[in-house]
């Protein structure tokens, strides 16, 4: 199988737009398809913080429903979605920001984005296991014994990477850094955790390289192992990078 899998968008509509570009895709039909039936993948956290979440999300609506891409959710989505049902969020950490959007639709419009939303949220699974076992999409990682496995603490750890429990001074939780202990042959390419460049530790690769906070969006060409990135337009936070795991 041949895919091109891009990192955390969080609402970085004109990026996204450059980096498929970049990867041979042609927009003619308003979403991007490839010229040679390449596929692409994210690894969730389409919304929240840029400027253009919902643009995002019904680009990726069109692609899933025309069977041009596969989609796992984040823990952004997960919160979007709960959003969507009614159930009671805080609207912070960027979930403000796709909500502003909404609200500034039409009622016709609110009412297309949101069934769209949980039409491509029902319809993802929590991570997606591609070329017969050789590759694993998941948003944050998943730990080598939770393959095959959806339960709660697997959702937990898809989701948000593998929390200790603990705070960092700013409120984020404290993630330990389980693709050391990851030995599997697998390849699992996750996002979540911004780092400046792609990381590649065993046979795990994170793609976030922090678009959204001014850092670059970044794709993997499968299985080509090729990193393709594009400049981020927001402005830099050095700080919201990570350098350091607690093990």
């Amino acid at each position: 199988m041949h895919i091109d899998i891009i990192g955390d968008i969080h609402g970085c509509y004109n990026e996204f737009t450059q980096l498929t570009k970049q990867l041979g895709y042609s927009w003619e039909k308003g979403y991007p398809i490839h010229p040679n039936s390449r596929k692409l993948g994210f690894v969730g956290d389409l919304t929240d913080r840029g400027p253009q979440s919902l643009e995002v999300v019904q680009t990726v609506y069109e692609l899933v429903q025309g069977n041009h891409a596969y989609y796992c959710p984040g823990n952004h989505c997960n919160k979007l979605y709960r959003y969507f049902l009614g159930n009671k969020v805080q609207q912070s950490h960027g979930l403000e920001t796709t909500v502003a959007e909404y609200e500034k639709l039409p009622i016709d419009q609110q009412k297309k984005i949101k069934k769209q939303f949980l039409t491509l949220y029902d319809q993802s699974p929590l991570y997606h296991t591609l070329d017969n076992g050789s590759l694993y999409i998941a948003h944050a990682g998943i730990r080598g014994d939770y393959i095959g496995k959806t339960g709660a603490k697997v959702k937990t750890f898809v989701l948000y990477g593998d929390i200790s429990g603990a705070k960092h001074p700013d409120g984020s939780p404290v993630r330990r850094d389980w693709a050391q202990s990851y030995h599997g042959e697998p390849w699992i390419v996750y996002g979540h955790t911004p780092v400046k460049e792609a990381r590649i530790v065993n046979h795990t690769i994170n793609i976030d390289t922090g678009c959204v906070f001014g850092g670059k969006l970044t794709a993997l060409r499968y299985p080509e192992f090729e990193l393709v990135s594009t400049p981020s337009s927001m402005p830099y936070l050095p700080e919201k990078f990570k350098t350091e795991f607690t093990v």
